[in-house]
């Protein structure tokens, strides 16, 4: 080689390492960059991220690797081909990887460059990994906690890669205690949010716990995973899931077609009708209402609905029941006046003004709810777990209902508490009103059993069984689940038996009064 052509290739040689130099460089200060609390809101956040990722997919380096690491922030990048055959990644095994943390593991199926392969065969792929030790970036509405803070994520090249056959294994071991949580993996969905650059989302994944001290899941995409840790009871197995849901699925389904049958025998005798009538119609209604929308929110699939579909189902479907428990505790209070006779007692327009706290009420709650923050509706994940021979894994079920545990404390289990407290006391002071009415008889008259099985039967129905809902604790839970499932899916079969009691006994009082008057006239 000439003098000449070896001080260009010299000079080539340097210009590439003052290049790779300067990109190391750029790519350390923005992930130092990244390891900053971040002041200037959510547009800035997106916009490093991102940055980092296009800087890593479009570095140059020499070899098939390159690995980048500041004090929270881990980057790798990773040239691959068409013969991928797949790939171990080990925090033990990592360069460069601080020891006091705890270790963490991604594989890579072989399938990972197939779809990237399909119509052309590049020379070269990228696979980046971004490894995140802290959370402060990930914060989505619920501010909700993470395993170990870590967020683990990876993308190939600058495509999307979805639908797996085989899974990407993400593997996180801790050394604390998980007892009292339900942990689940989960993904990073970005937009899936108004007020943070996205959610958490458990579509995809599968969670596994092999032993006490690791959470490995099973994720059929690419992005950034994380396995969320949230505070719950004692777990269901996954095994009940199947029967309770056919369960719910045909007492539903009875409840619907006794639903229907009750409006259309009420249409019949409508001129007959009272208010006490009217009122169960309304609580049929909403019954009705309760049973659709639970139906189509827990059968649709919700990865293939779109998000504000699920949301306004989830609205619908807290209206539904919060309509219902109103109406079950203006039943009750209906009772109390009949019960307490009192008759000359006059409300004006007394079936409006219940129509609408029944109807109203419920709608004003749900609809303050959306104005302030809309996001307390949508997809709603339950773990459940399931026994393995290396372990116990969850299973996520999904369903169209309330995301916020405080509105679900509040508006569910405290509004449904004090229907059933209500309901209760309004039970026991019938009960002692008709054992004074006995005590005052020497003999049982047949109208004191009607009174006792009108009180028993229209208050059990209106509101008792909702109170199963709150022994999901030890060994109440399993008898409380099949309990409270078959009870209350079949609560608007119930109400028909009620209707259709009530309508033969007015009818044969009807029948009764006419052969008195009959008889009378035949008298005189």
């Amino acid at each position: 080689m000439d003098p000449h052509g070896a001080l260009f290739f010299y000079l080539c040689l340097l210009a590439a390492q003052v290049v790779l130099v300067e990109t190391l460089s750029d790519l350390l200060v923005l992930m130092k960059r990244l390891e900053q609390p971040v002041g200037r809101g959510l547009s800035s956040r997106v916009r490093h991220i991102h940055s980092l990722e296009q800087k890593l997919l479009n570095a140059s380096f020499g070899g098939h690797n390159l690995t980048l690491q500041t004090n929270s922030i881990q980057s790798l990048v990773f040239k691959l081909s068409c013969d991928f055959p797949g790939l171990s990644l080990s925090s033990t095994t990592l360069t460069n990887v601080s020891q006091v943390r705890a270790p963490h593991a991604m594989q890579f199926p072989a399938e990972l460059t197939k779809g990237a392969c399909v119509t052309s065969r590049p020379a070269e792929l990228r696979l980046i990994c971004i490894y995140f030790f802290t959370a402060h970036l990930f914060q989505d509405d619920r501010n909700s906690s993470l395993l170990n803070n870590y967020v683990l994520g990876a993308q190939l090249d600058h495509r999307p890669v979805n639908n797996l056959q085989k899974p990407v294994n993400i593997s996180f071991w801790h050394n604390r205690s998980l007892e009292g949580y339900t942990v689940s993996c989960v993904f990073w969905k970005e937009g899936a949010s108004k007020s943070s650059w996205g959610a958490w989302s458990p579509e995809g994944c599968y969670t596994e716990q092999p032993s006490a001290t690791q959470v490995l899941c099973h994720c059929n995409h690419l992005t950034y995973f994380a396995v969320l840790m949230q505070l719950s009871g004692d777990p269901v197995p996954a095994e009940l899931q199947v029967p309770l849901e056919y369960i719910s699925l045909v007492g539903c389904s009875i409840s619907i077609v006794a639903s229907l049958l009750t409006m259309l025998l009420y249409s019949q005798s409508r001129k007959q009708s009272n208010s006490t009538t009217r009122i169960h119609m309304n609580l049929n209604g909403s019954v009705l209402l309760l049973n659709v929308t639970f139906l189509l929110s827990s059968q649709m699939t919700l990865p293939t609905m779109p998000r504000p579909v699920c949301k306004v189902l989830a609205a619908v479907l807290h209206y539904a029941l919060l309509s219902s428990l109103t109406w079950m505790a203006i039943e009750g209070f209906n009772l109390y006046l009949l019960l307490g006779r009192v008759y000359n007692t006059y409300i004006r327009r007394y079936l409006l003004k219940l129509c609408m706290l029944g109807w109203g009420f419920p709608a004003l709650l749900v609809l303050l709810l959306l104005m302030v923050k809309s996001s307390v509706y949508g997809p709603c994940v339950t773990s459940l777990s399931k026994s393995q021979e290396n372990g116990t894994g969850f299973q996520n079920v999904s369903m169209c209902w309330i995301q916020s545990a405080m509105v679900h404390s509040i508006l569910v289990m405290g509004y449904g508490g004090l229907t059933s407290v209500f309901n209760l006391v309004v039970l026991a002071w019938a009960l002692w009103i008709l054992y004074r009415l006995r005590a005052q008889e020497k003999a049982l008259s047949p109208w004191a059993y009607r009174d006792t099985a009108t009180v028993l039967g229209l208050t059990v129905l209106l509101g008792t069984t909702w109170t199963l809902a709150f022994f999901s604790f030890g060994v109440f839970l399993l008898p409380q689940l099949f309990l409270f499932t078959i009870f209350n899916s079949l609560y608007g079969f119930f109400l028909f038996l009620w209707f259709c009691s009530q309508k033969r006994y007015s009818d044969a009082e009807a029948k009764a009064g006419m052969e008195a008057v009959s008889s009378s006239q035949m008298t005189h």
